[in-house]
């Protein structure tokens, strides 16, 4: 993996070099904005620098901020943060079939993962096939989560923590899309592998799906031999927004050895609904998801371990001033604002029919500004009310954050 990166690296250091050579053989890929873009086209609606003739184009993008949160009262003090560092390289390797990978960097090179890595075959614009480690199409920020295109700091975190973003697996499917005046029709399905039991079996001693991701051999084999199944279609109107609904569900426990039924077949399910929009007006942009889990719990577990699990968040981005700024063209000043809030066990306590806690609620106001589309700098106050299982004060935790995203 290393390997891989400092040859990733190396490409894109020769291309600057070549670039300050004769830039007039460096050329960025443009945006197509008179076409309706669906959350799905987020992996190629992205910068890439393409040098000359050479079939590949290469880009990325990094994330980097500095916080100071208190809990309760109790704080750490100012720390610094490098989450992630993503390169993307894509290559048209014939007409109609091509190829496109992102490798990202998480904490300063401490976990080095391959997100997405698929060779596309583009037959008819309803009927393409895709596979290799594909992104699994689950509500609309494991699709669309770079960084540069969000005003918060912080992901949200029902689709990290419910749907473990950014998801993604071996697998193989189809998609495709239909597009007539102001309206889009699209769909995606893919069988790949899936989850296994470190959603009940995990050092948070509760129901956590991001605890399957520290199985990296899920990209050498399944845990059980049974696909996952995602799908999802969208539709989006120009002036009305894009509304998708998607499903993601497969067995996570291993039921059988060398042959043996050792257990029952164990269903993990996850729902969701996705919701994107600009009021044309005001230009308010606005993105919902929410999530719906279903996971089958053996009866030994305790009630600590929830079999329900639903969480979701809205983004609210207002722009307040739009011109040049310090020589950048079209600059542009935004108040946004985040609510959330996540529920890790949906329910009641057998003995007192009394609800089950264990959940968050979160708000975000920030205010962000943008030189470009592609770059973005984000000053964030976050407020986080967390709530014990049984129901106690919650604990509180308050910050500012400060940083960047960018394209490059």
């Amino acid at each position: 993996m290393k390997l891989l990166y400092i040859t990733a690296l190396t490409l894109l250091l020769n291309f600057s070099l070549q670039a300050q050579v004769d830039s007039t053989k460096v050329a960025t890929t443009q945006k197509d904005t008179t076409k309706l873009a669906l959350n799905m086209d987020a992996v190629y609606a992205r910068p890439f620098l393409k040098l000359g003739k050479l079939p590949i184009s290469i880009g990325g993008y990094v994330e980097a901020n500095t916080s100071y949160f208190a809990t309760d009262g109790i704080t750490e003090g100012m720390s610094f943060q490098m989450p992630r560092m993503t390169l993307f390289v894509s290559s048209t390797i014939k007409n109609r079939i091509k190829f496109l990978s992102e490798i990202e960097f998480e904490e300063g090179g401490k976990e080095i993962n391959i997100e997405f890595a698929s060779l596309d075959v583009e037959l008819h614009p309803l009927f393409n096939l895709r596979g290799g480690i594909i992104m699994n199409p689950i509500g609309s920020f494991n699709q669309n989560h770079d960084g540069p295109k969000w005003e918060f700091i912080d992901r949200p975190i029902s689709s990290t923590t419910i749907i473990p973003s950014t998801w993604s697996n071996v697998g193989f499917g189809i998609f495709g899309k239909y597009a007539k005046n102001n309206l889009v029709w699209a769909y995606e399905g893919y069988f790949s592998n899936g989850f296994d039991d470190k959603i009940i079996s995990n050092p948070q001693n509760k129901t956590w799906l991001p605890a399957t991701k520290e199985n990296n051999e899920r990209f050498e084999e399944s845990f059980n031999g049974v696909p996952l199944i995602t799908a999802k279609t969208a539709l989006k109107h120009r002036k009305i927004g894009e509304f998708g609904i998607s499903w993601m569900g497969g067995v996570y426990n291993k039921f059988q050895e060398d042959g043996i039924q050792i257990d029952k077949k164990r269903r993990v399910d996850l729902f969701a609904l996705d919701f994107n929009t600009i009021v044309p007006k005001w230009k308010t942009y606005i993105n919902a998801e929410w999530v719906w889990a279903y996971i089958d719990v053996p009866d030994t577990y305790s009630q600590q371990f929830g079999s329900k699990q639903k969480g979701g968040f809205i983004d609210i981005v207002q722009p307040i001033l739009k011109r040049d700024v310090l020589g950048w063209q079209n600059s542009t000043l935004n108040l946004a604002l985040r609510m959330e809030y996540t529920d890790y066990n949906v329910g009641t306590f057998n003995e007192t029919n009394e609800k089950i806690h264990d959940d968050v609620m979160a708000i975000t106001p920030g205010i962000s500004f943008r030189p470009s589309s592609q770059t973005v700098f984000r000053l964030n106050y976050r407020y986080i009310w967390e709530t014990d299982i049984f129901g106690n004060d919650p604990s509180k935790t308050a910050g500012i954050q400060f940083g960047f995203s960018t394209y490059f």
